[in-house]
């Protein structure tokens, strides 16, 4: 039985600590730093009051962090809380809208007392599976630079070089990388010959149909188009260079990053399960795995692990008024994740392509359809996990089929 609650608030450079018990009387308080030194702060704060770290339950608002891996690799009881219901737990304290690192530690606090078995705690996960959501975590991040950086170099090819977007339609391609660094200018584009084109093509990675792919590439840089004025466009071409090198930087760490967490995915347990899914591959095998964690106890059944997907929806009812909404509250990475999941599965499944377009059929959206195939994907996800067995069609979806037929 826990003894006493704690509220964390970090920060940066310290934490801030509320310690109280059972009936709510402040026990201690203090600032802690970071590092050793704070942790071994936190024993000596909590010590006198308890005999084992099970009987300390902590409520903070991140479940990262070393810090909050260090108490719970402790034993502490450690509860992930959503920022936003702290803020509504703070409301129920005070009205005057007044707000500080302390007082955020009391409310904590007492959240963690009266409220606890309504949070979720931190996941025990294994230290593969942290390896596996660091890197497929910092692989989507790189993604997403990446596409940043695209579609900054296409807003301004599109303001002085309008023959480079004619030539190439994905701006992170091989190809377009090669040329636009061969050839960051209009004028310098219309001097590139098809022996020229075609070498910067297969240094860029292109195998097949090089020299047919070079032709088509000089037709679109020397076709007639609007020009800025020279000191301008060479200018913009500078531009152009440094951002075509960063993006090339970024494929290439892109595909480095993907390689290591292939290799991590594999090394891990459940990743032949997970891969047996239909529409799941390597990366977006890690990245669920990641997000999911691998605590075979961190949830309690399937509407545990749909809600933390934010996959299930929600209902508003009042009166006569009821509507079923997406969550908004959710981890958005995994709701990508599961999202794209969804998308392939309809392609890889023809379980999920009849569900898919049953829930098309109804009345619902794309998008909704697709939320609803990823519900019940995560499903199937945590009964194989489960139970350690590999995906079956026939079993997934017998209900539907024979209700099909």
């Amino acid at each position: 039985m826990a003894k006493v609650f704690v509220g964390h608030d970090w920060a940066e450079a310290h934490h801030d600590v509320h310690v109280e018990d059972a009936g709510g009387k402040r026990l201690a308080k203090a600032r802690l730093p970071e590092g050793i030194e704070g942790v071994a702060g936190f024993h000596e704060l909590v010590a006198p009051f308890v005999d084992e770290p099970v009987e300390v339950v902590i409520a903070t608002e991140t479940d990262r962090g070393l810090f909050v891996s260090a108490l719970v690799a402790a034993g502490y009881q450690v509860l992930a809380v959503n920022p936003m219901s702290t803020s509504r737990y703070r409301e129920r304290h005070s009205t005057s809208g007044a707000k500080s690192d302390p007082g955020d530690a009391k409310v904590l606090a007492e959240l963690a007392r009266t409220d606890s078995q309504n949070h979720r705690s931190v996941a025990g996960d294994s230290d593969l599976a942290e390896a596996v959501k660091v890197l497929a975590r910092a692989h989507q991040s790189m993604i997403w630079t990446r596409q940043r950086q695209t579609n900054q170099l296409r807003s301004m090819l599109r303001e002085f070089y309008p023959g480079a977007l004619e030539a190439f339609e994905d701006l992170a391609s091989g190809d377009a990388i090669a040329v636009l660094a061969l050839a960051p200018t209009p004028s310098l584009g219309r001097k590139l010959s098809v022996s020229k084109l075609a070498s910067a093509l297969r240094r860029g990675g292109r195998q097949r149909r090089v020299q047919e792919r070079a032709a088509e590439i000089q037709a679109s840089l020397r076709a007639p188009q609007l020009e800025a004025p020279g000191l301008v466009a060479e200018a913009m071409g500078s531009s152009t260079a440094a951002l075509v090198a960063v993006i090339a930087e970024l494929v290439t760490q892109i595909a480095r990053l993907e390689a290591e967490l292939a290799e991590r995915f594999e090394q891990h347990p459940d990743a032949k399960i997970i891969r047996s899914l239909p529409g799941l591959g390597m990366t977006l095998g890690a990245r669920v795995l990641a997000e999911f964690g691998d605590d075979p106890n961190r949830y309690a059944d399937t509407k545990s692990r749909k809600n933390y997907a934010g996959t299930s929806p929600i209902t508003k009812a009042s009166g006569t008024r009821r509507v079923v909404l997406a969550r908004d509250a959710r981890n958005t990475r995994l709701a990508d994740a599961t999202y794209q999941w969804a998308f392939c599965a309809t392609n890889a499944s023809s379980g999920a392509r009849a569900f898919y377009d049953q829930r098309r059929a109804a009345g619902d959206t794309h998008h909704r359809a697709l939320r609803a195939l990823a519900n019940r994907l995560v499903g199937i996800l945590h009964g194989c996990l489960r139970h350690g067995t590999l995906y079956d069609e026939h079993v997934a979806w017998r209900h539907r089929i024979t209700a099909a037929a």
